[in-house]
């Protein structure tokens, strides 16, 4: 049996319904979202597809499901915040937040897996209207934006490259060169020509240090739009620089280790992210994100040191490079509430 299996058994029924292709519940706008009114001992979806939080006396909430009245507090992100790793709803970050840390308000899972920070923001904007009065916004992310930044500026566009976008663009392509081989009536009702092929596309990988200025850039351009919105609902807003488990220690823990080893024999991590995953790479983007967030009055933290002076070499708290382990959840949500001033 793989270290995985033994280790993170909860990994499987995650990879099961929520990495599968298959069973990408694609939508419009969105893309993407999870799996909508799903059921395991491991993860629960509301009807929506947002996952449930669990507060101190074993009352669970979700957008769609026992919403409370208000106020809530809501933490946004992408998969870590989604809670990835977890080996229950109660075990995630929002859930730790509620019923152990920061409990005095009821906190809201509004985190979708593998999403950047264009849909991070539209996924609020398109379920803003179901909320109750919001007090706290608390944004756990920063990777997925970095991690895409990689991909070349045909499959990037204006609001940044997403996952499976190669998938999407593959598929696009091919209509577009159906329609164009065919005659009869375009999108409008006029006729439709052949027209002339696609122009081939600059597939060039960007430097390093334009990785980063791309990803802080359209972080920072979204972050001010969650500003103006949290400013409108009179919420406070925190951005938080999500951890990598190589950019808060430079050894892992030993069951880390053999995770992380056992993963990269499937799909290398430093093969598919490079040179950011180094420390160096994290300390650039951070410096930019806080200068921006400083330039917008947003509040920031950059939860990777604060996550190293709280390990000892034997914490495990990573599931894989980037998700958390239970503990790994409870001990940054302890972190989260300790440095945001959180109740």
């Amino acid at each position: 049996m793989s270290h995985r299996a033994t280790l993170t058994p909860q990994m499987l029924q995650y990879a099961e319904k929520f990495d599968d292709r298959g069973d990408i519940r694609w939508l419009p706008y969105l893309m993407y979202f999870h799996a909508a009114g799903h059921r395991s001992e491991v993860v629960n979806t509301d009807s929506l597809g947002f996952r449930l939080s669990q507060g101190p006396d074993g009352q669970k909430s979700a957008v769609a499901e026992h919403l409370p009245e208000g106020p809530v507090r809501l933490l946004a992100g992408s998969s870590t915040a989604f809670g990835i790793g977890a080996s229950a709803d109660r075990h995630t970050l929002p859930s730790y937040l509620w019923s152990k840390h920061a409990s005095s308000l009821p906190w809201l899972n509004f985190a979708g897996r593998s999403h950047n920070s264009t849909q991070e923001l539209l996924l609020f904007l398109l379920h803003r209207h179901l909320l109750p009065q919001v007090d706290e916004i608390v944004l756990f992310s920063g990777f997925n934006n970095l991690g895409l930044s990689r991909l070349p500026a045909a499959v990037r566009g204006d609001h940044g490259a997403f996952f499976n976008c190669n998938d999407f663009y593959g598929q696009m392509e091919e209509l577009r060169a159906k329609n164009r081989k065919g005659s009869g009536f375009g999108l409008f009702g006029g006729r439709r020509s052949a027209g002339p092929a696609a122009p081939a596309q600059d597939r060039t990988l960007p430097e390093l240090a334009e990785q980063i200025n791309l990803a802080s850039e359209l972080t920072l351009r979204h972050l001010d739009s969650w500003r103006i919105l949290a400013e409108g609902m009179g919420a406070k807003l925190t951005y938080v620089l999500q951890p990598l488990a190589t950019w808060v220690r430079e050894e892992p823990a030993p069951q880390e280790r053999l995770l992380f080893q056992e993963l990269d024999a499937l799909s290398d991590f430093g093969a598919v992210y490079g040179d950011i995953s180094s420390m160096s790479a994290r300390e650039s983007y951070s410096k930019e994100l806080q200068s921006g967030c400083e330039r917008l009055g947003v509040n920031y933290l950059d939860l990777n040191p604060v996550l190293a002076d709280a390990l000892g070499p034997e914490d495990w708290i990573f599931v894989d490079r980037i998700h958390f382990t239970d503990e790994g959840h409870d001990l940054v949500a302890g972190l989260l509430a300790r440095h945001l001033g959180l109740s």
